[in-house]
């Protein structure tokens, strides 16, 4: 197609025309966002169905950066103070609502590298389960790990990529392992967080 000064162009129109040209990433979604024509308008969606909230409806400031857990759409959004860095990455949430925590909590603690034993609660669901596993690439918690001030709870990595964007964990929030590593590096002991 070719555009001419007088031509104008919607991106609702462009981001159909991309998908239907095949024109994607690599990973095979496109990354524009659309606005849904019945969402309200602080909330925008994208082709991969990731909603995108507006801070202000979940924080009543940015201190120490925010971020938020959203159980429903499968994603996790982080604000630095300043609102110059915004970031929105696709999660796993947990399994059922018995498992899931919602309200507000905070970073407590950030460790690179992590251990991790299993509570009580999942011992009794697998006691297969070892009591330990050490750092590496088998551990549960991927490279890095943001503990909440919630016991047993945490935002991590996972080098299972296949529980991503699914419904696969017992409580916590996981993330692939290169997008905990950059949160990990904006997010600081003190950071608001946010599960709903």
């Amino acid at each position: 197609m070719i555009l001419t000064k007088d031509t104008s162009i919607s991106r609702r129109s462009a981001l159909l025309g991309a998908t239907a040209s095949g024109l994607f990433l690599g990973t095979g979604t496109a990354i524009a966002q659309t606005t849904e024509p019945f969402s309200s308008p602080s909330v925008r969606r994208n082709i991969s169905s990731f909603s995108t909230s507006n801070w202000r409806e979940h924080f009543d400031n940015l201190e120490h950066g925010a971020i938020l857990c959203d159980i429903d759409s499968r994603a996790v959004q982080y604000w630095s103070e300043d609102e110059s860095v915004y970031k929105l990455y696709p999660s796993s949430v947990p399994l059922t609502e018995e498992l899931t925590k919602r309200g507000n909590t905070h970073v407590i603690r950030k460790v690179e590298g992590p251990s991790w034993r299993p509570t009580p609660s999942m011992k009794i669901r697998n006691p297969e389960w070892p009591d330990y596993f050490p750092p590496g690439p088998d551990n549960p918690l991927g490279t890095h790990a943001l503990y909440l001030s919630w016991q047993y709870y945490r935002v991590h990595g996972t080098g299972d990529t296949r529980k991503i964007g699914r419904q696969s964990s017992n409580g916590c929030i996981g993330l692939y392992n290169e997008h905990i590593k950059e949160l990990f590096a904006l997010a600081e002991v003190g950071t608001q967080v946010k599960l709903f």
